[in-house]
């Protein structure tokens, strides 16, 4: 294990560390800037046309349907006909494109299209923006009727105290990638290496390894032995997530994904449920890291509803340009999907 880094080293460490943070920070920040500006134009653009026609109904659904056609021909996915109609919407229920706020998403607006009062929907809008609030944290304030609960609540203190705790809980989703980049541990040249290999390399470069895992973690340990009945497991990779709030445990993989790993991993969380979890702590977390991924069974397993078990891809090089749009494009798409893709009832 390398040492660790003296004060000084250290403290230029955090430096860059929060440059590199804030730097991807602001670049999400002109992304979702620059949708939501985009999408409120062309839902103006799509207004304005129909209203120039005939027959606006029939006009309308025929202008929509071709318009998706020939974006969908150029520009790829997220300009279905039922996105087109949500962009619509935006322009109708936010006519004032100053009004919007800039640390909000696309997505934060596809759910405010749903609250119907727009005394309510502002409300939800000016409060998302102001406390933080995620996307997942809107919809639970919105599902939850966190705006009625507070009119009639005498004492709405309560009511405040669970919305921000609402808002402040984060899933292992939200934390945990797929997949992982490692090309930091200069193993793409070797034409094999094992298990015992990687997990060298990847504490030999912990911390690139802990920027990678992204935020809140801290390491642990190694091959941390937990035991059951004389008989020892070794967990290959132990971390704590100060966000999550619960251990994460890693074990590493060559090859594709096993029934056999899910279930050796399954025991793993189990045991550190029942040995090691403080009574305060999350649900103990496992992630198999395997450099391929088994999509059936992904589906088939325990991976499928699972809260606490987890698999993910890694890399050993970064994507190239084609590669990385293509993920681009399907991380897109799956935020296209977090909420319902049915058309709203105009």
């Amino acid at each position: 294990m390398s040492k660790a880094l003296d004060p000084a080293s250290n403290n230029l460490y955090r430096k860059v560390a929060e440059l590199i943070a804030a730097s991807r920070q602001r670049v999400r920040s002109t992304i979702n800037q620059a949708m939501v500006q985009t999408y409120w134009q062309i839902g103006q653009l799509i207004v304005e046309e129909e209203q120039a026609g005939q027959a606006q109904a029939e006009y309308g659904k025929a202008v929509l349907k071709q318009l998706s056609q020939q974006l969908t021909l150029e520009f790829g996915k997220g300009f279905t006909l039922s996105n087109l109609r949500y962009m619509r919407q935006f322009y109708l229920l936010f006519p004032n494109h100053h009004a919007l706020r800039d640390d909000l998403s696309w997505t934060h607006y596809r759910l405010l299209l749903k609250v119907e009062q727009p005394t309510v929907r502002q409300w939800y809008m000016q409060e998302a923006a102001t406390e933080g609030w995620s996307t997942r944290a809107l919809e639970r304030q919105i599902n939850s009727f966190y705006y009625e609960r507070l009119l009639s609540s005498q004492d709405p203190t309560p009511v405040k105290i669970e919305a921000e705790h609402n808002a402040q809980a984060l899933r292992p989703q939200d934390i945990l990638k797929d997949p992982y980049v490692l090309e930091f541990l200069d193993l793409a040249e070797r034409s094999s290496f094992t298990e015992s290999e990687l997990e060298v390399a990847i504490i030999t470069k912990l911390q690139a390894f802990l920027l990678e895992l992204g935020r809140g973690f801290s390491f642990v340990g190694r091959q941390r032995r937990i035991s059951l009945e004389g008989e020892h497991f070794y967990v290959d990779l132990v971390f704590y997530n100060y966000l999550l709030k619960c251990f994460v445990l890693i074990d590493l993989k060559l090859g594709k994904l096993t029934h056999q790993d899910i279930g050796q991993m399954d025991t793993y969380v189990r045991l550190y449920e029942e040995r090691v979890r403080a009574p305060d702590d999350n649900p103990t977390i496992g992630l198999v890291l395997c450099s391929e991924k088994n999509e059936a069974i992904a589906k088939y397993s325990v991976l499928a509803e699972s809260q606490q078990i987890f698999a993910s891809k890694y890399r050993l090089i970064l994507p190239s340009e084609d590669e990385l749009a293509a993920e681009l494009a399907q991380e897109l798409l799956a935020l296209e999907n977090e909420i319902d893709p049915s058309p709203p009832s105009l």
